[in-house]
């Protein structure tokens, strides 16, 4: 009988920084399945046993070399940003500060170790190859900033860095309750009426597990350094589709009041090209988004 092919993981060592967020939470417990020794980052402690924590704030760039030098991983998964929508000018400082002076200090703290990092963009920052001059919100600008950053250490100074520019992700366990699939999801559970957009802008939606899956991919593949690649389905559906899909899973017979809040503005709808994820890292999102969509209503059902 032929033995077991040993995980590609086994007693590896992992630093994840945004370990207690949605996509992080997911990806560690994957990769302790692998075999890998994680370690978690977080600016709050942490009392749980999924991984060896660490309190640190990335903004704080001695404190991030110190940090690095400490855990002395083998890859870094960079996932720590301000995660924020809003075009307000009150997220222009957090931006820019958490998400680009933070993946700053982590990439030049990664420098020099033989680390490979693996750091998260967005779909929503603009994709200068694909001719996209337009941006959104602060948040788009400080991920392309930081996508720059990542560009500039690995031709600069040969950091092997990878970064998957990640579509609207959706599934259990995710924190920010104001995202439409939990907001949604929570209010047909509790009986209450969701206070909704007209919802017409397109969305590429990916559930949470095959993202986790796709970061262990690009640490995994040596072609992929000095790459970005988009992570998503490559498949627009509209927010009042997904709104109505959660309306029949729930089995609720109501009609989603559409249109009772004002739409956001400079909203730009932008699709996965899926294409180089697939070829590079033999990659391609799996779940189906009824599929994702019910097994997420199931896990709030469980909480509430």
């Amino acid at each position: 009988m032929t033995a077991p092919e040993e995980s590609p993981w086994t007693g590896r060592k992992v630093l994840v920084t945004g370990a207690a967020g949605f996509i992080g939470s997911r990806l560690s417990l994957r990769l302790t399945a692998l075999g890998a020794q994680v370690h978690g980052v977080s600016r709050r402690k942490i009392a749980d046993d999924t991984c060896v924590w660490h309190t640190a704030d990335l903004t704080d760039a001695e404190g991030t070399t110190e940090l690095v030098r400490s855990v002395r991983p083998d890859v870094v998964f960079h996932l720590a940003a301000e995660v924020n929508g809003s075009r307000g000018t009150e997220t222009l400082v957090p931006t820019l500060t958490n998400t680009v002076v933070g993946s700053v200090n982590l990439l030049n703290a990664a420098h020099g170790l033989g680390a490979r990092v693996v750091m998260a963009g967005s779909v929503e920052e603009a994709r200068p190859e694909l001719g996209e001059t337009l941006t959104s919100s602060p948040y788009a600008v400080a991920r392309w900033a930081a996508t720059g950053y990542a560009r500039l250490f690995h031709q600069l100074w040969d950091l092997p860095v990878t970064v998957l520019r990640i579509s609207m992700v959706y599934g259990p366990g995710q924190p920010d309750t104001t995202k439409v699939v939990p907001y949604v999801a929570q209010c047909l559970l509790r009986g209450e009426e969701p206070s909704l957009t007209a919802g017409k802008r397109r969305m590429d939606w990916v559930y949470v597990d095959d993202v986790a899956e796709a970061l262990v991919l690009a640490a995994e593949r040596e072609n992929a350094v000095g790459r970005v690649f988009d992570i998503g389905t490559g498949d627009g559906i509209a927010v009042r589709d997904i709104v109505t899909r959660l309306y029949e899973l729930a089995g609720s017979t109501a009609t989603p009041p559409f249109g009772t809040r004002p739409e956001r503005v400079m909203d730009v709808e932008r699709f996965a090209h899926v294409e180089e994820a697939a070829d590079v890292l033999g990659w391609r999102a799996t779940t189906p988004v009824d599929e994702g969509l019910r097994r997420t209503l199931e896990w709030y059902g469980r909480r509430l």
